[in-house]
């Protein structure tokens, strides 16, 4: 049985016309019938050799699809291959962006009110096009500047690109961007883009809150600050831009501030589900992979999946298939994309196709409104994401493959429709789309660790946090007990410094917290190279556990001068080496600034033990049968495979934080006698107590601010 296709009752999409021009080219051949009739059958020989009948999926269209803003002439013009695309001029794809006709009447609307919400979908030209707009039209006269704010550092920096090269300026003048450790603008720049987690200066005059529908912890923040600012600044335009349906939302939050519609996209995108759910999704996005490199037009593919492991899965089935096939497919590319890829591998995606190949990304949910893929016609959507959830009297962090929302699931029919019609198949049924997903995605701040949130709010001077203005509240018992943990280590912060003092390793604690806000991207693990991988993982075990492992790690790579080739022979991420590296200056300035020594222990490991000891008290384990329980809860948890001491058990361990995935496990785990955890934690009962120690040297430092 063949892939089962209905197109839609109206728009037709690249598929009918493809196959109407072949139809009439057949027709004005003499005998066309009889060749055509034997160039199918030819086909479908050629077809069934290639997947057998029990593989083959079965889609059929929806009812509703999404329309482009191009009549069918201008669709068939615009449909050129990828090198005809790029020779255009810039001014003609910016008035080819559904936005650019809505000029006038977006500058009008924006000059009569102060707050606006903009609705337009991915690909309308929101983020580009609406700062220019602004610029064009003098708002950034006397010195003043334009700030957008978006929830990706990717995203940040490689649309600060786009627009600087549409302006003709040099990146980091006239238009630049600010990420965390990284400011690319200079007194110039009067249009910065930069991570919603960055503050605004009071020369913005307009603020721009990009892809708001994402509903990043820090947008929800800066939804209340700027709400709050707005009151007082009667001179500051905000905008808030958002991709989905639920702006009346936030037109509501704004107390009923405007909605501004951005109708269409630049091209029609069909959509398909399948007739009956499918079992394996991982195993029906090869198929389908395989059907549209078959059956379909030329035009690249994007898949979405839901972690590295299931990425680099899917990657090798494809290659294998494909190795099986050899010449009896063109080639194909299996490229994929995730956060703890190597850069030169992940800017990989953005190369050109050759001619005569398709190129698949095999992609994270980052490929939904961050990344911008040029030649993708084909979208993969299994309908899950990961999504993290947090409860706070255990202090357990869970990460669960969930299904989409109805918002996402649109967000990546969306990447099919920007640069020709494209088609999206759905792994799932239309009942399961209109009846089994949520509308829009919980909100990150709903379902993750507050305590960052109260610490940044204190730093600014708000303190009745239940009152605080959020879009949708936190629950209440998590803000009371991160509010409680904060006062408690604020009235204490002096003398824990005393403590850390007295243990003279400072030098060694700041590179342990810096090593643990990003540990979990440090070990990269190709699947082709697995053996070399963890043999090179296993050079940097030392007595002690992770925590020493990690300070092993980030000595060796300084022993090296800081370098990229180290990283790479040692399978370390250098990326996140660096980051890792600004992160522990950015404590050691905190430091220094309230004027707390930086000393080495000078190799000695027991101060070491005795400072995380202090910091993690309560985050003890005890080994028991089956595992190890928790001393404050009495849960059963496990030594995460990824741990230097996963094979030991200790009787006594002290972790850095506890994950729900297949099971309850400890992260980055410490080994700690019984002796040391009765002589050296006895000072600080009350303190550990009720705070958590989760992030003890990153809140110990941050107390320093107030």
């Amino acid at each position: 049985m063949e892939l089962e296709l209905e197109m839609p009752m109206e728009g037709g999409g690249e598929q009918g016309r493809w196959e109407e021009e072949r139809l009439k080219t057949a027709s004005l051949s003499f005998g066309a019938k009889k060749e055509r009739e034997k160039g199918l059958k030819a086909e479908r020989e050629k077809y069934q050799l290639i997947l057998e009948e029990d593989e083959i999926i079965n889609f059929v269209s929806s009812a509703v699809i999404m329309k482009g803003t191009q009549d069918e002439t201008e669709q068939e013009q615009a449909a050129l291959s990828q090198a005809e695309v790029q020779k255009q001029s810039i001014q003609e794809v910016r008035r080819s962006l559904p936005v650019f006709p809505y000029r006038e009447d977006l500058l009008l609307a924006i000059q009569q009110h102060q707050i606006l919400v903009i609705e337009g979908e991915t690909g309308s030209g929101k983020t580009t096009q609406i700062p220019q707009f602004l610029m064009e039209s003098g708002y950034n006269d006397g010195g003043m500047k334009i700030g957008c704010t978006q929830p990706r550092r990717v995203a940040a920096m490689s649309v600060a690109a786009r627009v600087a090269q549409e302006v003709g300026v040099k990146l980091g003048n006239e238009v630049g961007y600010s990420i965390r450790f990284e400011d690319c603008t200079s007194e110039r720049t009067v249009l910065k883009y930069m991570t919603d987690g960055i503050g605004l200066c009071l020369k913005v005059v307009v603020v721009i809150i990009d892809e708001a529908h994402e509903r990043t912890l820090h947008t929800d923040i800066l939804f209340g600050l700027i709400k709050d600012i707005a009151r007082f600044r009667p001179d500051l335009k905000v905008l808030v831009a958002s991709a989905t349906l639920d702006t009346e939302r936030f037109s509501c939050f704004f107390d009923d501030a405007p909605v501004f519609r951005i109708p269409g996209r630049r091209f029609p995108v069909d959509i398909f589900y399948t007739k009956a759910p499918e079992a394996d999704y991982l195993e029906a996005c090869v198929v389908s992979v395989l059907q549209i490199h078959v059956t379909q037009p030329p035009g690249d593919c994007l898949v979405f999946l839901t972690g590295q492991e299931e990425i680099e899965t899917c990657c090798e089935l494809l290659q294998e298939r494909c190795r099986r096939l050899g010449s009896k497919i063109s080639e194909l590319l299996v490229l994929p994309i995730y956060a703890n890829l190597p850069s030169d591998m992940q800017a990989k995606i953005f190369s050109p196709t050759p001619p005569g190949s398709r190129k698949v990304v095999v992609a994270t949910n980052i490929a939904e409104t961050s990344l911008t893929i040029d030649g993708i016609i084909y979208v993969i959507d299994p309908g899950f994401c990961k999504q993290k959830s947090y409860n706070a009297r255990t202090g357990m962090e869970s990460l669960i493959v969930t299904p989409c929302s109805r918002a996402s699931a649109n967000q990546r029919a969306g990447r099919a429709g920007r640069v020709a019609a494209g088609k999206c198949f759905r792994l799932y049924t239309a009942w399961a789309f209109k009846h089994e997903m949520e509308e829009s995605t919980v909100p990150e701040i709903q379902r993750t660790n507050l305590g960052n949130v109260v610490l940044l709010l204190k730093s600014l001077g708000i303190n009745d946090l239940i009152h605080f203005d959020f879009m949708d509240p936190p629950p209440h018992e998590t803000l009371v007990l991160q509010d409680i943990k904060y006062l408690l280590c604020f009235s204490l912060n002096i003398s824990i410094f005393l403590y850390l003092s007295r243990y003279k390793c400072s030098e060694e604690v700041l590179t342990i917290a810096a090593m643990l806000s990003v540990n979990n991207s440090i070990f990269y693990r190709p699947k082709d190279k697995v053996v070399h991988a963890d043999n090179a993982r296993q050079n940097f075990v030392v007595p002690g556990g992770d925590h020493m492992v990690l300070l092993n790690v980030y000595t060796q790579w300084l022993e090296s001068g800081y370098s990229t080739q180290w990283c790479y022979e040692n399978f370390i991420q250098f990326r996140s080496m660096k980051r890792a590296r600004d992160v522990r200056e950015q404590l050691e300035g905190l430091m220094d600034r309230i004027e707390v020594e930086v000393c080495s222990s000078g190799g000695d490991i027991v101060p070491i033990r005795k400072a995380v000891t202090a910091g993690y008290f309560y985050h003890t384990a005890r080994l028991s049968k089956g595992g190890y329980k928790t001393v404050k809860h009495q849960q059963t948890v496990y030594v995460h495979p990824n741990s230097s001491l996963f094979e030991e058990q200790p009787r006594w361990l002290i972790y850095h934080e506890l994950v729900f995935t297949t099971k309850e496990f400890m992260r980055q785990v410490f080994d700690q006698g019984e002796l040391l955890l009765s002589c050296h934690c006895c000072h600080l009962p009350l303190l550990f107590k009720v705070f958590r120690p989760l992030d003890f040297f990153h809140i110990l430092f941050s107390t320093a601010l107030f």
